[in-house]
């Protein structure tokens, strides 16, 4: 199965279950972020998995410690308005990229949360993996 197919299942797969996904997302919280594509502005959802921080989603552009960032990332950075789905509630947000102490903290929370993200980490070194703040909007 190709990416965008696997992609494609996993969020038919959260919408039928209200937000619940089994086999490698299996007991992970997951959210679902659509926003619109940096280079082709086509309208794109991304099933990502997230913590909390008050009432803000977070999301670790982490792409399972590859060198290089994920598509989704480039997506929010050019356009960080998005919808957010959370099991069966719905709403706008703004992406906002955390740096410095609060992007360390915020990913720390996560990887303790969830120690894969911390040999994420490891593995994408040199590149500081990137962290966002979902916010909804007023």
């Amino acid at each position: 199965m190709d990416f965008l197919a696997f992609n494609q299942s996993v969020i038919d797969e959260f919408r039928a279950n209200d937000g619940v996904c089994g086999g490698p997302f299996e007991g992970a919280p997951m959210v679902l972020v659509t926003m619109t594509g940096a280079k082709s502005g086509r309208e794109l959802c991304s099933p990502l998995v997230y913590s909390t921080n008050g009432d803000d989603p977070i999301v670790i552009a982490s792409k399972g410690g590859a060198p290089i960032h994920p598509n989704w990332y480039h997506n929010l950075v050019a356009n960080p308005g998005c919808t957010v789905e959370i099991g069966t509630d719905k709403f706008e947000a703004t992406a906002v990229l955390t740096s410095g102490d609060e992007r360390k903290r915020l990913f720390d929370a996560q990887a303790e949360q969830m120690p894969r993200f911390a040999e994420y980490e490891t593995n994408a070194a040199p590149r500081e993996i990137p962290v966002f703040r979902l916010t909804k909007n007023a």
